[in-house]
């Protein structure tokens, strides 16, 4: 089910206060009177009907730990992630240090020099 939102948040706190029933507003903005029942009473409480912000968890690696990784990778292109992980001392799975540089468009690729297989023709 989608999220409720703040516009019609101030639509159920307009109408409560004009005194109509949960059961007629959830009909008018196609909601559960659920929704309508908990977006009501948390007014109620704390005078904010809005969603509180998500919070996440702090990051493991800091931005500038992140900027001297990059450095190195930069200064050493061969260098693997297992390797940029201890020469920088972070506290980062290598599957984290590696979706971190994803999002950075930068990508630990294979060297070309394997064998080809058997079914390739030359």
């Amino acid at each position: 089910m989608k999220a409720v939102s703040n516009s019609e948040r101030m639509k159920i706190i307009k109408h409560k206060n004009n005194g109509e029933t949960e059961e007629n507003i959830a009909k008018w903005l196609f909601i559960s009177k659920s929704s309508v029942t908990k977006i009501w009473g948390k007014f109620q409480k704390t005078g904010n009907p809005f969603p509180e912000p998500r919070k996440g968890r702090k990051p493991k690696v800091t931005e500038e730990e992140m900027e001297k990784a990059i450095a190195k990778q930069k200064e050493k292109p061969d260098i693997t992630i297992n390797d940029l992980i201890a020469e920088c001392a972070l506290d980062i799975t290598e599957s984290g240090m590696s979706k971190k540089l994803k999002k950075r468009g930068i990508t630990f690729k294979k060297r070309c020099c394997t064998q080809k297989s058997r079914k390739a023709k030359t």
